[in-house]
């Protein structure tokens, strides 16, 4: 257990402070200029932002959920971190793992935040904000798991980074098509597909990213 919080800790340190990186400040400032340039991009129509600024914070935390992407798994695996790790009896998969939570920790909470100004500048409704923030809740961290696992699929290829943002955007669409859904009728069906999609993926993420680190090592 104590290994398991050391991971924790590293990889929050990382990924919140992030150096160069920008760490959680990059995907919040993203989504906010997101968030403030969209009513310039429509037009002062009320209506029109209230009817789309759901969808568009959607779009939003997807983007930022890719920002850190280049710096999830590479860095780790350049350095033989992922060696020791093993060396000390801790599995690639325990690894991902951790990651995945200390990514979603890194950007879900912060966007969660940040999607209450978002929302006063689209001027979404107090019913139509909870429901973002409740899809939010259960959709962010299946982003974060596919977050890395892609990141683990492409480390050691060349513009590994552009290539991952690329994979995620596809293989996030269900996660994305159900939370901006819930935004419409029948929202608690939305809200519990994206839950369902966003389990399935954190139930995925530590198998496949784990092989894909051994792979890339090997």
């Amino acid at each position: 257990m104590s290994r398991l919080m050391t991971l924790l800790r590293r990889d929050l340190a990382r990924l919140l402070l992030g150096g160069r990186g920008g760490g959680a400040l990059l995907p919040v400032l993203f989504f906010l200029s997101v968030a403030m340039l969209y009513p310039f991009a429509v037009g002062p129509d009320a209506p029109l932002l209230a009817k789309t600024g759901g969808g568009v914070i959607w779009v939003a935390a997807l983007l930022a959920a890719i920002l850190p992407l280049d710096r999830l798994v590479e860095p780790d695996i350049e350095q033989g971190l992922f060696d020791q790790w093993a060396l000390r009896g801790i599995s690639e998969e325990l690894v991902i793992a951790v990651r995945v939570l200390a990514h979603w920790i890194s950007f879900g909470p912060p966007l969660m935040l940040a999607a209450l100004p978002a929302a006063a500048l689209l001027g979404l409704d107090g019913q139509t904000v909870r429901v973002v923030e409740i899809g939010l809740l259960a959709g962010t961290p299946g982003l974060a798991a596919l977050g890395v696992t892609v990141a683990a699929l492409t480390s050691g290829l060349r513009g590994g980074a552009a290539l991952a943002g690329l994979l995620v955007i596809p293989m996030a669409v269900p996660v994305l098509i159900f939370g901006a859904g819930s935004l419409g009728t029948g929202g608690e069906s939305g809200l519990a597909l994206t839950a369902a999609a966003s389990l399935v993926l954190i139930a995925i993420a530590p198998f496949a990213g784990g092989a894909a680190v051994r792979a890339s090592r090997g």
